[in-house]
């Protein structure tokens, strides 16, 4: 795999014998009998070589510090100053006590140049523009809100600073922020040209193998040829191993429904060898954003290496080696709702006239909490997943913590912690809320409902899970510390059983019941890696509320930011301009002589508010400069032959817009237009000819073309588009499916609890959590909306490639409804990607529906096509 070439032809290649390791102090004295002064003399050099990693210590940067300050004073400073603008009615007693034990702790723990490190980073960002946010841990600091590095009101959530940072931790404090992800890379350079590449460098991550990647690399190895391998890959589902009858990385069955014979000697080796390599590191990769800074030379703490990306360098080692070093690291982030919030804002200000902030978003908007408690939560932050919006009717959220409580329950976490039913019960009366108590001599009877009786009892966030280890177990603060990074690291390394014998022991002697305490600790280790902190939860639940604000008030704006940010969110374009449309906003296609790169507002929209107008980005392949050129050349064009003339654009570019019909402004449709860029000759314009404003071939006569059917536009339109705003490929269907009693997707909601049903739908989304015990969840979508199906591990056994392959699939099932909540439990299951080619004779490369932008894509045999006009069809968007 290192030398990219196979067993076979790897040659001199290969190690000569099997001596190349680390070999015991017996078989080296045994080897080099006779010269045993060369083994007194090499253990005299390695007695030399002291170094140890304890001696690498963080040293904090002097550059954000005024000259005359120290870093702490500058730190409290810039703290009291930032609490006049976030609190401008006064300081609430409660923030004014929470800073000074912050600021004292810091001072105590030496943190100050970190605080000042990141502050300067967020103040970059901000004078340039570039919204930003921080969140994680970071945001239990009320020192954080006053800096502006968080938005997490200290009023509004009950911060625990012992979750950020502790006396009894020895490492630095870790600051997430999340900036545009368009953007992000301004905020990276300006960390190397501010502190020099000398000094600042990302962390490094570590690719380990996981099925598909092991099953491909073993397999090239080997040498299967790539059919073969890409078969053995498509048949893998997640990314951790399967293990089947065999013991291997896929069960028999499996290899045979990828066309291949298990029994088959090298076949077999390539499965065994696979299973051996998972979780085999693979290669080190660049962190998405973890940077070191260092106040001396990096080289002198760490091998530093060049990215292949440009202008970036990387240190060899993980975020947690900088961690057990305890090194300072900032992690610089990128969040593309940050980037669509941004577009939102200026949009509005363009359009509207009205200058918003993240800060100055209308709260406790009931229109807002209207929309959500109904689903309608498309490209909404964080709740637009089947499983968000499949609680949201029954959450009915009415307030900011309610959402941040939304937030954090659909979570593997709770749910694995058995947290979410308990929860759901209390909330609507079903169930009491009950707090256990200790027993009199040990503690007030209300300790545990200080900690829990926001959440009704139910621990939903890990700052709860620690004051209750605090609180009820009488831990220490190093106690704490060890939960803290044991809740961490849980699934790597199984730490926080450790704790388990301790904490209940101690609950039990203080007189709770001990199956209440081992329920407790049950909850916190159902936590893991997935449980979030309340302040987390609170950082990302303003952004839920400004985004569902926006959708609510300026869909059009909305749409078009969401356009504009791609590739990002949970759907492709195609739903989210349909979503769009269901709500009264009229889109227009994209047009050589009215849209800009991006996607734009346009006055005189249906409902007499603002249009959508499809921006040329959205059409597959055509490059931002030459798109740019029409705009140069001071549109509008009145025909083909004068935009080429004007623009200087390609031949290969008139072709992309034609075959998007974006020449509709010239009352030319996608087959007239492709017939007159066809017309110009594959030559470029000669000057003379340019002169004399005529065309090189002279005056071609009008040809008057069949028209081309619906269908074919629509087809089109995905291969070109990815959407299509003249119909849905499954409204040409319709008449097959009545056929065959098949229904539509909104009939669903008319149809009672257990009826039988089968309904179909090109494939958007499909889902295999973690925590569903192999269930898969998938999204289908129709002319007439989206429907849930449900397939168990059982069905899925049985239909597993129909599942995982499937364009447009045809599912039968029943209907399992619970209040607006409808799903279609799958019974059998069908793969019907064969129908679309009915829609046009040329839809072998249709591009379906199903796709985000930042999916892998790759061909789909069953309708492919001849090799020559083979095109890749997207994948649906697979969450496992």
């Amino acid at each position: 795999m290192r030398e990219g070439t196979t067993i076979a032809e790897a040659s001199l290649n290969l190690e000569a014998n099997a001596e190349r390791h680390l070999k015991r102090a017996g078989e080296m004295a045994r080897l080099f009998k006779g010269y045993e002064r060369a083994i007194a003399r090499t253990l005299e050099i390695a007695e030399a070589c002291r170094f140890s990693l304890d001696e690498l210590v963080c040293e904090y940067l002097d550059e954000p510090i005024p000259p005359g300050k120290s870093p702490q004073s500058h730190l409290e400073d810039l703290t009291w100053e930032g609490t006049r603008w976030r609190f401008p009615k006064g300081i609430p007693d409660k923030v004014n006590t929470t800073l000074a034990r912050e600021l004292e702790l810091i001072d105590q723990l030496n943190y100050a140049p970190y605080f000042l490190t990141v502050h300067d980073i967020v103040n970059f960002a901000r004078s340039r523009n570039i919204l930003c946010q921080g969140r994680g841990s970071a945001a239990n600091s009320a020192v954080c809100y006053c800096l502006g590095i968080t938005a997490v009101n200290p009023t509004e959530v009950d911060l625990l600073f012992e979750r950020f940072i502790s006396p009894e931790r020895k490492e630095p404090p870790d600051i997430d922020v999340d900036f545009e992800h368009e953007r992000r890379e301004e905020v990276i350079q300006y960390i190397y040209a501010r502190y020099g590449r000398d000094r600042a460098g990302l962390t490094a991550t570590v690719i380990s193998y996981r099925a598909r990647s092991a099953v491909r690399d073993v397999g090239k190895a080997m040498g299967l040829s790539e059919d073969t391998v890409s078969a053995l890959a498509g048949m893998v589902w997640g990314t951790r191993h399967l293990l089947g009858k065999t013991g291997g990385v896929l069960p028999e069955k499996h290899v045979r429904e990828a066309g291949l014979d298990p029994g088959d000697p090298l076949l077999a080796t390539v499965l065994e060898l696979t299973q051996e390599l998972m979780g085999f590191p693979r290669h080190l990769s660049q962190h998405v954003g973890g940077f070191v800074l260092t106040r001396g030379p990096l080289v002198e703490v760490v091998p530093v290496g060049n990215a292949a990306m440009e202008a970036r360098t990387f240190i060899e080692w993980d975020k947690d080696d900088i961690a057990a070093l305890g090194l300072l690291k900032v992690d610089v982030l990128g969040l593309g709702m940050l980037s669509c919030i941004h577009r939102v804002f200026d949009l509005i200000d363009t359009h509207y006239g009205w200058s918003l902030t993240l800060a100055n978003i209308p709260r406790k908007d009931d229109a807002v909490y209207d929309m959500l408690c109904k689903a309608d939560s498309i490209g909404v932050f964080q709740v637009e997943s089947r499983a968000q919006m499949n609680m949201l009717p029954r959450w009915r959220p009415r307030t900011f913590y309610d959402i941040v409580i939304e937030v954090a329950i659909v979570r593997p976490g709770p749910i694995q912690g058995g947290m979410v039913h308990p929860y759901l019960r209390r909330r609507s009366g079903v169930e009491r809320e009950h707090y256990p108590s200790p027993a009199p001599e040990h503690g007030p009877a209300d300790e545990l409902k200080n900690i829990l009786g926001k959440t009704k009892g139910v621990p939903l966030f890990q700052e709860q899970a620690m004051r209750i280890a605090m609180v009820a177990a009488r831990f220490s603060d190093a106690d704490v510390n060890e939960l803290r990074k044991a809740m961490a690291t849980f699934r790597r390394r199984g730490t926080i059983g450790l704790l388990e014998k301790k904490m209940v022991s101690s609950m039990v002697a203080r007189g709770y019941a001990e199956e209440f305490s081992q329920r407790c600790f049950n909850q916190i280790k159902g936590f893991g890696e997935y449980g979030f902190p309340e302040s987390h939860a609170a950082s990302f639940a303003l952004l839920v509320y400004v985004s569902a604000w926006i959708k609510c008030h300026y869909p059009a704006v909305f749409t078009a930011a969401l356009l504009n940010s791609q590739p990002m969110g949970f759907y492709a374009p195609a739903q989210v301009v349909h979503d769009a449309r269901e709500h009264g906003v009229e889109a227009r296609g994209a047009d050589v002589n009215l849209s800009e790169w991006d996607s734009t507002l346009e006055p005189g929209g249906s409902d007499g508010g603002r249009a959508l107008r499809l921006g040329l980005h959205q059409i597959d392949g055509l490059k931002e400069d030459e798109a740019n050129k029409l705009d140069a050349a001071r549109r509008p064009f009145c025909d083909v032959h004068d935009l080429w003339m004007r623009a200087g654009v390609k031949l290969s570019t008139l072709e992309k817009l034609a075959a998007a019909d974006a020449f509709r402004s010239m009352e030319l449709d996608r087959r007239q237009a492709l017939l007159e860029v066809k017309a110009l000759g594959a030559a470029e314009p000669l000057p003379l000819f340019i002169w004399n404003e005529t065309r090189e071939m002279g005056d071609e006569p009008d040809v008057a073309l069949p028209e081309m059917p619906l269908s074919e536009h629509v087809v089109n339109d995905y291969q070109t588009l990815k959407l299509s705003l003249k119909a849905h490929p499954m409204s040409f269907l319709r008449k097959k499916l009545n056929a065959r009693r098949v229904r539509a997707c909104y009939e669903l909601r008319k149809i009672k609890d257990g009826a039988s049903v089968s309904v179909a739908g090109v494939v958007l989304v499909r889902q295999r959590p973690g925590s569903a015990k192999g269930v898969v969840f998938m999204t289908i979508e129709d002319e007439t909306g989206v429907a849930s199906a449900v397939v168990w591990a059982k069905t899925l056994e049985r239909f597993r490639k129909v599942v995982m392959d499937a364009r447009l699939i045809l599912i039968h099932g029943r209907i399992q409804r619970h209040e607006d909540i409808i799903h279609v439990v799958s019974a059998k299951l069908e793969d019907r990607s064969d129908w679309l080619e009915l829609l046009s004779e040329h839809a072998a490369g249709m591009k379906a529906p199903v796709a985000n932008a930042d999916e892998v894509l790759r061909p789909h045999t069953r309708w492919a096509g001849h090799p020559r006009n083979e095109r890749i069809i997207p994948k649906s968007r697979d969450f496992h």
